[in-house]
């Protein structure tokens, strides 16, 4: 087959790394790529928010399948285009991508189908946005309904961060999407990324994954897209999972069906798994960055047989086999994300990095230039290992770290904390 993977990011080399193995590809292309994916597939310079010209490419190099990574294209409705264009895609319609596109969306229809979710209300009026705040108090969550490259959200600890967060969203800060603001009661618990791979009617549940969101050590700081991720989550246990399909994955795939919106692709859950059970954060509508990373390097079955089994609806008897061992990555940012960052910096030791057994290094903001390569993005290196246990998984990825040299970038030292303490307990 030859499939075009449209993304530039660590997850779409990811993608690119499993997708590439498999016997079914005979060519994949990636637009528009980045410089590590270009060491497993052929980059091209395609503007994927063009859809016309998305289509004409597939048709021009006779595309038989195209993966969607990022949630942008997603919610813009690449997919509805692609198909009607006689083109097989993975990943969900526009109108199914509303589960990441529309927070408000998504937590109505928890709402009115009883699934597990924080309490909330959402708002147009920062004014009307503003009471409800001082009326609720602190701990609280402030959101902006749309897409906002996960810095959409504030855990405001005080009453007069929960109002700066208000007045930043609506004033601009996130852009369109912060057209609309949602506010949540505070969940008390513990975190956790769960994975489903959908086909409109049968959902199956893939191996599941921690990620740290905040910026610093510790988790603190503001939120980012994620500075690490580890697999498996050991609080996801045999239970917490069912619970979370019963209760969360399983009705919202019925009542998007019910709707005339069947969810065909990936559904990311985020979690927070509180003393009453799991309790729906939010959904995405693809894969997670970085869960993805250390959720295909688990991966033993061929993944391009799951991709089109879920979009051909065939889910009901497919099964995936996972290795059983941990793996971790921990992300390599530019100085001042997720602020503002410098671009084109140099990266050195990429080489000596990835010699070490057991390692793997993903490119999410990279190009190469002049022969060699530079950071172009926020996060821009992954860098991933395996082990037994999630406390030897980190020690090779840190191993790993250690061996890169660029002054440009910085990375968090404790990626696993909460999995390696709970080891000790």
């Amino acid at each position: 087959m030859n499939i075009l993977l449209l993304g530039s990011g660590g997850r779409e080399h990811a993608l690119a790394w499993t997708i590439s193995a498999s016997p079914l590809t005979a060519r994949l292309i990636c637009a528009p790529g980045n410089a590590g994916i270009a060491q497993v597939a052929e980059c091209v310079a395609l503007d994927i928010t063009d859809h016309a010209a998305v289509i004409a490419f597939c048709k021009a190099n006779k595309v038989d399948f195209v993966v969607v990574g990022p949630e942008a294209p997603l919610v813009a409705g690449i997919v509805d285009d692609l198909e009607a264009a006689g083109i097989k895609t993975f990943g969900p319609s526009k109108l199914a991508a509303r589960l990441e596109g529309s927070k408000g969306f998504t937590k109505d229809l928890c709402r009115a189908n009883h699934i597990p979710t924080a309490a909330y209300e959402r708002f147009k009026s920062p004014a009307d946005a503003r009471d409800y705040a001082r009326k609720m108090g602190a701990p609280i969550v402030v959101k902006a309904d749309g897409l906002a490259a996960g810095k959409g959200v504030v855990v405001a600890e005080t009453t007069e961060e929960a109002l700066d967060a208000i007045d930043m969203i609506f004033g601009g800060g996130v852009g369109a999407a912060g057209s609309e603001v949602v506010i949540e009661e505070f969940l008390d618990g513990e975190e956790a990324s769960f994975f489903a791979l959908c086909d409109g009617t049968t959902a199956i549940a893939l191996a599941s994954a921690q990620d740290h969101k905040r910026v610093g050590d510790g988790d603190k700081g503001p939120n980012t897209g994620g500075m690490g991720a580890y697999s498996p989550a050991p609080v996801m246990t045999d239970e917490i999972v069912r619970r979370t399909m019963n209760e969360i994955v399983q009705p919202t795939i019925q009542a998007m069906a019910a709707m005339g919106s069947p969810y065909k692709g990936v559904l990311f859950a985020g979690l927070m798994i509180t003393k009453k059970g799991p309790q729906l954060i939010e959904y995405n509508c693809r894969f997670g960055d970085p869960e993805c990373q250390v959720l295909m390097l688990r991966l033993m079955s061929d993944l391009v047989p799951a991709l089109l089994a879920a979009r051909d609806g065939v889910l009901k008897d497919f099964d995936l086999r996972w290795y059983r061992n941990a793996t971790l990555t921990v992300v390599m940012a530019a100085n001042g994300y997720p602020g503002s960052y410098e671009k084109g910096s140099v990266i050195e030791g990429l080489a000596d990095a990835a010699a070490i057994e057991h390692v793997e290094i993903f490119h999410a903001g990279t190009k190469t230039q002049d022969g060699k390569i530079v950071a172009t993005g926020g996060r821009v290196l992954n860098v991933c290992g395996t082990g037994d246990t999630i406390r030897e998984a980190q020690s090779r990825a840190y191993s790993a770290v250690d061996k890169i040299k660029w002054p440009g970038g910085f990375c968090r030292r404790d990626i696993g904390w909460r999995a390696i303490a709970r080891a000790k307990n």
